[in-house]
């Protein structure tokens, strides 16, 4: 028996899931330690609940894609509406430094994948599907990937494979990225942890300096006409995005919408504030961001079908699990170190967690979670943000149309 959830249900449970994930984190002390989103705790919640209802009852539901398809299109628009080429300027040698060690990450994330496959008597490429293709890329990727795989390489039920290996990914980049900035923050003394009295609700001053997405847990003064015009600039960018995916369909330029939408932001940034001299309302788009991520990776936890992950063979299996002790290996070793092995690059390290297993959503979300126990990270949510929208697809997409040039 399977339920169809209309938009306003899907946000309603949504919303449900996000309190539910807050109080476990706050009450639970292993969650609230090791740094695990809210998001992430209370989705993994309903995504287990999903899996028994299907395991024992055969009841499923599928929730409205429109909203959270919506919803993300607002979070990275989010993204490039808050960046402006003057805090590009500001991530500087440190954004091409870290851009670097995602890059190698990703031929080690392949290597590894297409290695391992290798040795257990797959097809090589099944070990690129269960390496960047689908735990850099996320669903997206693996489901636009999953078909030229199968028609173009008969890998038979790659879009299956990808999505469930997408899914794992999605899953454990939200859980290691808090556990390895604590090993590194308790190991090397970089932090210690805010007081359990601190508010998080004191506004935080109209004035500040602050990157996409930091201090989530502050209070944003904003107005009507500060809500409205920026509604306004997000509607804006997104019917461009779907315009420009439209337009752009079968050219060699066509682009998923969403990076058409964080496109559009950026461009419309810029020109208001560079051409027109208009003041673009950060604080606005700050607070839409943080609500539109929250929500999103709620709703893309609570659509998880975990049954898919029992279609997964005892190799892929394998190749997955390794490939998550490598992630977590190399942030540590690699990343943490190259970064400046200080608390920013703790911070980092949780970030990177999250591109290499899950996706951008996941990555901002771990390094909130961080910063929310042991301080602020200006300098991890300067980059973070810019580096998930901008160069990550761009160089995975690279990287993978490389490797199939052998095959």
């Amino acid at each position: 028996m399977s339920f169809q959830v209309d938009a306003f249900g899907t946000l309603v449970i949504a919303v449900v899931v996000l309190f539910i994930g807050r109080f476990l984190v706050r009450n639970i002390t292993f969650l609230k330690q090791y740094n695990i989103p809210e998001p992430v705790a209370g989705g993994l919640v309903a995504a287990l609940l999903a899996y028994g209802l299907f395991a024992f009852f055969n009841i499923s539901a599928s929730f409205s894609s429109d909203i959270q398809t919506v919803l993300m299109l607002m979070f990275f628009t989010s993204i490039g509406l808050s960046a402006s080429f003057a805090k590009l300027k500001k991530g500087g040698m440190a954004l091409v430094i870290f851009l670097l060690c995602v890059s190698g990450y990703v031929l080690v994330q392949n290597a590894v994948g297409m290695s391992l496959a290798t040795l257990l008597g797959l097809d090589p490429l099944i070990g690129l599907i269960a390496g960047s293709v689908t735990l850099t890329g996320g669903h997206g990727t693996a489901g636009a990937w999953g078909k030229v795989f199968e028609t173009e390489y008969g890998i038979q039920g790659a879009v299956v494979l990808g999505m469930a290996s997408a899914t794992f990914g999605l899953v454990i980049g939200g859980i290691i990225g808090g556990p390895v900035a604590r090993l590194l923050i308790n190991r090397h003394k970089l932090a210690t942890e805010l007081s359990s009295d601190a508010s998080t609700d004191e506004a935080l001053p109209p004035s500040a300096d602050v990157a996409p997405f930091e201090y989530s847990g502050k209070t944003r003064l904003i107005t009507a006409s500060d809500a409205v015009t920026t509604l306004g600039m997000f509607a804006f960018c997104i019917y461009i995005a779907n315009w420009m995916t439209d337009f752009s369909k079968g050219q060699w330029f066509e682009l998923p919408t969403f990076v058409w939408a964080l496109a559009s932001g950026v461009m419309l940034r810029n020109v208001l504030e560079n051409l027109f001299k208009i003041k673009v309302f950060d604080r606005a788009v700050d607070v839409f961001g943080n609500a539109s991520l929250s929500l999103y990776l709620a709703m893309a936890l609570l659509s998880l079908k975990l049954w898919l992950l029992a279609d997964l063979a005892g190799p892929l299996v394998l190749i997955l699990l390794v490939q998550t002790l490598v992630l977590a290996l190399f942030t540590s070793f690699v990343t943490f170190r190259v970064m400046g092995k200080n608390y920013d690059a703790a911070v980092l390290s949780a970030g990177h967690c999250g591109f290499g297993m899950g996706a951008t959503p996941t990555a901002i979300a771990n390094i909130q979670a961080v910063t929310n126990r042991y301080g602020p990270s200006h300098k991890a949510f300067l980059i973070i943000p810019l580096c998930g929208a901008f160069f990550v697809d761009i160089i995975n997409a690279v990287v993978i149309q490389t490797i199939l040039k052998f095959f």
